[in-house]
């Protein structure tokens, strides 16, 4: 299994971009530049030794330098050995709404990013407790099947956002079904599923689905996270809010009532999440730890091999050849000739 260690040092990666934005300016500055002096052609060879492929290349290896050092910050690392670890807890399935009113930030920076410093932090709680991750906007999905590696769990956490579902609305009874499969079928007890959600859409099905899922052992607890007064969505397209048809800004409300009769329905607890993160972890790890436990054993990696020494050294070699490389080409000299 391949992980990387600090997975957070990738986002590094999009600076990529900007440096390449840099690149393009500064050649376009540099031409524009020349095209004022005069004719290009006749410009370029009033400045002896300059090489338009040397530039280039000297940029492609700072490129490709700065790549592989973010590579070897974040430390790809390979598991070696494998053992079979025996914990005692309950199956915990978190349901992320990942649909765009997540995006809403009238809980700072926005409600999906406060929803996964919570689930990272319930994540450092539930020490022996196996974890699933179900994602749903307007459809729903097993991102991740019940697990003890926190590690691979968090990998997964990271990369959760609204352009993974496509369709757009709160499918909750959708979700609380895939969650319900994710389970153990056999066991009618030890399982417990965190909706979070901010509920705008009302689903139908949600009450009926979290029955069913009760009477096959899932207490279903609830986090809403959003203001009731609602806030507007920005739309990244235009750098603005959202508009409905009639030009109205769209505002986007928690339906707290919802989440209220899910967990009612599902025999466990509804919570709201605002600026005090901690709170909220910790009834529901309360909530979590007063059920039932059982003791199960799963297969995982303890020691993995670090591979970030082979990407800081390309990385390094790199720059060197970088520096060794000079700015401008130096002409050669004409060979003397002598006179018989």
């Amino acid at each position: 299994m391949l992980r990387f260690q600090h997975s957070e040092y990738l986002w590094a990666l999009t600076l990529l971009l900007v440096l390449q934005l840099a690149f393009l300016g500064i050649s376009w500055w540099k031409r524009r530049s020349i095209r004022r002096i005069g004719d290009p052609a006749l410009v370029e060879k009033l400045f002896a030794g300059y090489s338009r492929k040397l530039f280039v290349f000297k940029f492609l290896l700072i490129f490709l330098a700065f790549f592989f050092g973010v590579l070897g910050l974040a430390n790809l690392q390979k598991g070696s050995r494998m053992e079979k670890i025996t914990r005692k807890g309950v199956d915990v399935v978190i349901a992320l709404d990942v649909s765009k009113s997540m995006l809403a930030n009238d809980i700072q920076p926005d409600r999906l990013t406060r929803a996964k410093q919570l689930i990272s932090k319930l994540m450092d709680k539930l020490d022996n407790d196996r974890v699933g991750l179900v994602v749903f906007a307007g459809n729903a999905y097993l991102q991740m099947p019940l697990t003890i590696d926190y590690s691979a769990a968090k990998m997964y956490l990271s990369t959760v956002s609204p352009d993974m579902i496509p369709t757009q609305g709160t499918a909750i009874g959708q979700a609380i079904q895939v969650s319900d499969e994710a389970f153990n079928k056999k066991e009618r007890k030890h399982k417990a599923l965190v909706v979070i959600s901010d509920g705008e859409d009302h689903d139908e099905t949600a009450l009926q689905k979290t029955r069913t899922a009760f009477d096959n052992g899932v207490v279903t607890n609830t986090i809403g996270i959003g203001s009731v007064a609602g806030s507007p969505l920005p739309d990244p397209e235009t750098g603005s809010y959202k508009k409905d048809r009639e030009g109205n800004t769209v505002i986007s409300k928690l339906n707290e009532n919802e989440l209220k009769g899910i967990a009612a329905a599902g025999k466990g607890i509804y919570q709201h999440l605002d600026n005090n993160t901690d709170d909220v972890v910790n009834t529901l790890v309360n909530k979590i730890d007063s059920m039932e436990q059982k003791e199960f054993g799963e297969n995982v990696f303890t020691d993995y091999n670090s591979y970030f020494q082979y990407f800081l050294g390309i990385c390094l070699a790199l720059l060197l050849i970088e520096f060794f490389i000079p700015e401008v080409r130096h002409p050669r000299e004409p060979r003397e000739t002598t006179v018989a």
